[in-house]
């Protein structure tokens, strides 16, 4: 039973329906009024009675596929369709209307789509991209709307742009595509014929010549041999006629149409005109004794008059595929050019004498060819004159002086300035070589003096520094200046450039002299000694390799007898010596074969490595005061890059990944303090507990006391005075030296 209605219901009504019109199509953007609510859903996201939404994007099903955006989900996947439109031609009596192909593409990343016809050959029309790539809005009165995949199906009909294009089939992705959507697919529509295409096919198709011309199938060969060129060298020897000399010039065969190009290497200074080419690239005859053939003579096809050739009327002819009366003619082939060869250039005798790498490998691929003996053709060249500079005078460098030899303008010797830009001081490689040395002398008052002689690897430059001892009376200080020296025993006003000490010629033991004084290289850094054996292959004084080698031949005659001497030395069979009595052994079994240097080679790499412990205490104080110096207090940056790189979340990291870290942030520490702190917090794997590293290193939250940072003072490398290495080579493992130059016994 219905309710009664009051009378002031139908008004209520009305009004509370044109609330709820306003309500949905009108609101306030920016505080002014405009239809931006019809859209709108209404509580909990549901449509309102009556309202339907216009989806502005294909909508797919909810839980079906990955949660990617459309734009990675559906990255270059395109659904292709075969459709056709039809166009009237109404100023044309031979046709009246076209069926026009084409194909529709749907891109799932943006709904856009886009429209392209296939060339057809002789159209006439202008085809290629018809609807460019965009979305295209639904035909009236939804203009309002986009199509979307909907839309699309087989033997349907879409209208873009008051276009009727009728979709007659589609791919088998598309398929596909559209069945897993839900789609019915319909079955494949007619795919009509062009009417007017068909019957210009009929006319071509029955337009047969009555006499067929004869054909030149170069196609093949072009294909095959395209840029594929034979190169000879030859000589045409023109001596016979007045004026004339032998020619030098290059012949070129092209693979792919049996030309031949000859070109001609003109010397310098030949008075000869410099002309492109000697011959232009063409087929090349072979000419019969009786001589050249008549102009006219070779043709490639003979015409054939049937009638007329009278005044007013065309004549008729036809082409002779009979070949009457042809004169055949035979050209150059690659089969004619070998190395020894002579052909005929229009009259001119040229002899093949060489040929290149590839025109061999095609000779010996494809005829069997493996004699590519060349014909001298070159006369020889020359005697090269010795230029004979004049002697040093002594004004200036030598370099200078010889520059002003060079050339007119003498220009300033120039440097080696990569050299001094790779071996320039960077950082903590400072690339210089300093040594200990004493004088070579008798004289009691200079026997004890010390000297240290620093070689700076960028300039080849060298500098002697006396070291001051107390009650000497000598004062030090700078011995001689930086600069190069020459290596005694040169010829001083010479043509030639002298001789300079270089870094080779340094390493302890060696004996140089500087300018009258002589010096005895005792002792070097441990900078000098780790740089030398890195490069090895620069110091053979400080290659294992080669001074085991050369142990091995010195000893190899009385290898038992080695053996035995070092097991005397060893009573105890502890497999370990001193260093002193192990040098003193090594040069008596070497008979002072071995230098210095080398000894301390061979002690350093066989050496027993101390293994004690570092205070961590110290090393982190050490750490914080050199941040604090540099205010350094991005930890919580440091930290959180730590945890980014660390994928598995483990708290653990490698060692060279967390040394990369602290380089990328620019961490104010020397490299040995950053790899001693590194292995401090290091497990048996070599992974790092950064977070440990992290707090150890915060010098604000976790401050060590400034107390333990007096235990041992740091000592920089420009501060190095002489003495010998903080960590000298004590013992040595002599078991493994004798089994890698002996063997091991049997």
């Amino acid at each position: 039973m219905a309710l009664p209605l009051l009378p002031g219901n139908s008004f209520n009504r009305s009004l509370g329906k044109e609330k709820f019109h306003k309500s949905q199509h009108w609101g306030y953007c920016n505080k002014i009024a405009m239809l931006v609510g019809e859209d709108k859903p209404g509580i909990g996201g549901e449509p309102l009675r009556g309202q339907k939404l216009k989806p502005k994007y294909t909508v797919f099903p909810r839980g079906v596929g990955s949660d990617a955006p459309s734009w990675v989900a559906f990255d270059k996947q395109v659904l292709s369709f075969d459709a056709y439109f039809g166009e009237e031609v109404p100023e044309k009596n031979q046709e009246l209307y076209r069926i026009r192909h084409c194909k529709i593409y749907f891109y799932l990343e943006d709904d856009t789509i886009q429209v392209v016809e296939p060339q057809v050959k002789n159209s006439g029309i202008p085809q290629g991209t018809i609807v460019r790539r965009h979305r295209i809005p639904l035909p009236p009165p939804n203009e309002d709307q986009f199509y979307t995949v909907d839309y699309f199906n087989i033997n349907t009909e879409v209208i873009f742009y008051a276009q009727r294009y009728k979709i007659v089939d589609c791919d088998q992705f598309t398929k596909n595509f559209l069945r897993k959507l839900g789609v019915r697919l319909n079955p494949p529509a007619y795919h009509p014929e062009d009417p007017y295409t068909r019957a210009r096919q009929k006319i071509a198709d029955s337009m047969k010549p009555l006499r067929p011309y004869e054909r030149f199938d170069t196609l093949r060969q072009f294909l095959e041999y395209d840029g594929h060129v034979l190169r000879f060298y030859c000589m045409w020897d023109d001596t016979e006629s007045m004026f004339g000399d032998p020619r030098e010039l290059i012949l070129h065969y092209f693979l792919a149409d049996d030309t031949i190009e000859i070109k001609e290497v003109i010397p310098v200074n030949s008075g000869r005109d410099a002309v492109p080419l000697f011959l232009n690239r063409k087929k090349l005859p072979k000419y019969a004794p009786a001589g050249l053939y008549q102009p006219g003579a070779i043709t490639d096809r003979t015409v054939l008059n049937v009638f007329g050739g009278l005044v007013g009327n065309k004549g008729r002819y036809i082409l002779d595929n009979r070949k009457t009366g042809t004169v055949h003619q035979e050209f150059y082939k690659d089969s004619d050019l070998t190395i020894g060869a002579v052909i005929n250039v229009w009259g001119r005798r040229v002899k093949l004498c060489d040929c290149d790498e590839f025109t061999k490998e095609y000779y010996t691929t494809k005829y069997g060819i493996k004699d590519f003996t060349p014909v001298p053709f070159k006369a020889p060249p020359p005697p090269k004159i010795e230029r004979k500079f004049p002697p040093y005078t002594g004004f200036g460098s030598e370099e200078d002086s010889l520059g002003s030899c060079m050339s007119l303008l003498p220009q300033p010797p120039q440097k080696d300035f990569k050299k001094f830009l790779e071996k320039d001081r960077k950082g903590l490689e400072s690339n210089l070589l300093r040594f200990l040395a004493k004088f070579i002398t008798d004289n009691p008052i200079d026997k004890d003096r010390q000297f240290i002689i620093s070689y700076f690897l960028s300039d080849d430059t060298i500098s002697v520094f006396e070291t001051p001892q107390r009650n000497t009376g000598i004062l030090g200080g700078k011995f001689l200046e930086r600069s190069r020296i020459k290596k005694p025993g040169q010829e001083l006003f010479k043509s030639e450039i002298s001789e300079y000490f270089k870094a080779q010629d340094l390493f302890v033991g060696a004996k140089v002299c500087f300018n009258g004084h002589n010096f005895l290289l005792v002792d070097a850094d441990e900078y000098a000694f780790n740089y030398m054996e890195k490069h090895a292959d620069e110091f053979p004084m400080a290659n294992i390799s080669l001074i085991l080698n050369k142990l091995k031949a010195i000893g190899e005659p009385s290898s038992r007898e080695i053996k035995q001497i070092f097991a005397a030395t060893d009573p105890e069979h502890t497999k370990v010596m001193e260093y002193n009595p192990f040098r003193n052994l090594m040069v008596n079994i070497t008979g002072g074969k071995l230098s210095e240097h080398e000894i301390m080679t061979i002690g350093r790499y066989y050496s027993v490595q101390n293994e004690f412990e570092m205070d961590i205490n110290f090393l982190l104080a050490v750490a914080q005061e050199q941040l604090k110096k540099n205010s350094f207090e991005y930890f919580g940056q440091l930290s959180a890059t730590f945890v980014y790189n660390d994928r598995e979340k483990c708290g653990l990291l490698p060692h060279e990944k967390c040394r990369t870290i602290c380089k990328s942030f620019r961490l104010p520490l020397a490299d040995d303090l950053l790899h001693a702190l590194l292995t401090m917090f290091e497990d048996g794997k070599e992974q790092v507990d950064y977070k440990k590293f992290v707090n150890g290193l915060n010098w604000r939250e976790n401050p060590v006391p400034t107390f333990q940072t007096i235990k041992v003072p740091i000592k920089y490398e420009d501060d190095w005075s002489g003495q010998p290495p903080s960590l000298p080579v004590k013992r040595i493992k002599y078991l493994p030296l004798i089994e890698d130059v002996f063997g091991t016994e049997e």
